[in-house]
């Protein structure tokens, strides 16, 4: 690999295996603290897992914390990147800058406090300390060790007037908003927008963004009884309804009259023909989850006829992170639920 040139700014230079392949789509990535003169090192203080991956190790270890951990390590050490091999996906973490070469874009300076806006399965990364901070028992991980941002990559200074969880929290999801907002601004006239998962953190998200955005009739639809009675207390919603979202029948009998637009945010697969079959003909749908199955979103809509446009949300929108940051500041409905999923609303 020569030094400079798109394939040094994207990081090929650090995969181990399989030679030739992106970041992300590597088995293996070298986490070598030594950097170029385009990277930046970053001392980790916390990784925050995304919801399905955490799902998943949770499901797959009965909940217990001690062989979470174990897994979680055993992960990182083996593919010097947090990439869960079950569900794809990794997180994004919060640390503080040791070192930025001479040639880094990214603007940041040794001693700022930083998000990664860029997923855990690309980011080279090392843990020193064995996770022992961390109790297994929440997607939030205090850990120790050092990670490495390319040219390409993307991370914000953290906000000095948020929580460092709060803030972590919200900048993990923050494409969705963004997205959200943008794909009902271009509808004509003034959309319904249903949200699948709208109790969670990038649901909750998407609600506000579409209300914003200057949707008609905001839905938000939950899988349970204390989620419903949680969500309705906000007032994000004009309506909140309970199904199953894995259950199409379900989620368009509670629906009803199908939506313009339709947001998955939930953490579990199987959501794809729900979302669909509750969607009106030419309506869009956006896909946030990371358990989504593209192939079965793809070939479900064919079989059922369905005349809808089908996003994936990629995570990034310009500006996404300050939008979702104000948006947090200023719904105090957004913030609660918020801070009921990552501790007291104190500062860190």
């Amino acid at each position: 690999m020569t030094e400079g040139g798109t394939g040094t700014a994207v990081g090929l230079h650090r995969v181990l295996e399989p030679a030739g392949v992106l970041p992300q789509a590597a088995h293996r990535l070298d986490p070598d603290p030594r950097i170029r003169p385009d990277e930046v090192r970053i001392s980790v203080e916390r990784l925050n897992l995304d919801a399905a991956s955490y799902r998943q190790l949770h499901t797959a270890h009965g909940g217990d914390p001690d062989a979470i951990r174990a897994e979680v390590l055993r992960i990182i050490g083996e593919r010097g990147k947090m990439h869960n091999p079950v569900t794809g996906s990794g997180g994004m973490l919060v640390g503080v800058v040791d070192e930025a070469g001479p040639e880094s874009p990214l603007g940041l300076a040794p001693g700022d406090r930083v998000a990664t806006l860029v997923s855990l399965t690309l980011t080279p990364l090392a843990i020193t300390d064995g996770l022992a901070g961390w109790d297994g028992r929440s997607e939030q991980v205090p850990a120790r060790g050092h990670a490495i941002l390319f040219a390409r990559s993307i991370a914000a200074v953290l906000p000095g007037d948020l929580p460092v969880p709060l803030a972590l929290a919200v900048m993990d999801v923050c494409g969705a908003p963004a997205l959200t907002h943008r794909v009902v601004a271009a509808q004509k006239g003034a959309p319904s927008v249903l949200v699948l998962g709208a109790a969670g953190k990038s649901g909750c998200l998407a609600l506000a963004a579409a209300r914003r955005a200057g949707a008609s009739r905001v839905i938000g639809l939950v899988p349970t009884a204390e989620e419903e009675e949680r969500l309705a207390a906000t007032g994000l919603a004009d309506a909140v309804v309970r199904a199953d979202a894995r259950d199409p029948v379900a989620v368009a009998a509670v629906v009803g009259e199908p939506a313009d637009v339709t947001v998955v945010c939930v953490d579990v697969p199987g959501c794809e023909h729900g979302a669909i079959l509750a969607t009106a003909p030419g309506g869009t749908v956006v896909f946030f989850s990371m358990a989504t199955s593209f192939p079965a979103a793809a070939l479900g809509a064919e079989g059922l006829a369905a005349d809808v446009t089908m996003l994936i949300g990629n995570g990034y929108v310009p500006g996404h992170a300050e939008t979702a940051l104000e948006l947090v500041r200023s719904e105090p409905a957004v913030r609660a639920l918020f801070t009921s999923r990552t501790g007291a609303d104190s500062a860190e």
